[in-house]
């Protein structure tokens, strides 16, 4: 007798779904690692600089270099991670008027320059700091920190919060002689002023190869 049964057939749209879903779970249960970048947001490029653009003196710029073997150098010279931030805050406080640590300016002259460049919102807001703060002296100093191209990320990060550390310890002191609170507690706007006495001034450069710091 011949056999009359039917071979089942393969439901080849039940198959494309199946593998359509074992597809998307794959992809939705899989964790992708993503190192986080460094946020802070440098200013932009200019490409036409102002051909009177005056030169920034060498008392006003505190060097900071991490070299191919993650070594760190400040002003050419080498310097243990341990020591940065105190150095950092000497050279933003210059509290003895050192001829080799940077300039400093009064509150309302920055205000008058301010007014003279008819930037009258920046003055505004710095005649709020010296009503609140007092006229009292600023750095013109700035923190240049570069690396060398085969810098490690985290010997990079270390320096970074060093510095960071450095900058934060000055507008958190000057928030609770001012305002009693810390820094994070203060409202956008007293932040804002208090940033005007003390501002995050590092300046990241590209990198380079810097070698052994010089």
């Amino acid at each position: 007798m011949p056999n009359n049964r039917k071979v089942p057939e393969i439901n080849s749209t039940s198959t494309a779904d199946i593998a359509f879903m074992l597809l998307i779970f794959f992809i939705v249960s899989t964790t992708m690692s993503i190192d986080a970048g460094i946020t802070r947001k440098l200013p932009p490029i200019e490409e036409d600089k102002p051909q009177d653009q005056p030169e920034v003196k060498e008392r006003n710029v505190f060097i900071v270099l991490i070299n191919r073997n993650n070594d760190l150098f400040v002003e050419n010279g080498p310097m243990d991670i341990s020591e940065l931030k105190e150095k950092t805050q000497e050279f933003i406080l210059n509290p003895n008027d050192a001829e080799n640590l940077p300039e400093k300016i009064l509150l309302s002259k920055k205000r008058d320059q301010a007014l003279q460049k008819k930037e009258n919102a920046k003055a505004k807001e710095i005649q709020k700091a010296i009503d609140i703060f007092g006229d009292r002296y600023v750095t013109k100093g700035v923190v240049s920190l570069q690396n060398d191209m085969s810098t490690k990320y985290e010997a990079y990060i270390k320096v970074q919060d060093e510095l960071m550390r450095a900058f934060n310890e000055l507008q958190n002191q000057l928030a609770k002689e001012a305002f009693g609170k810390e820094m994070d507690e203060l409202t956008e706007e007293e932040q804002d002023l208090v940033k005007v006495v003390f501002p995050l001034a590092i300046s990241e450069a590209e990198p380079a190869k810097v070698g052994g710091g010089k």
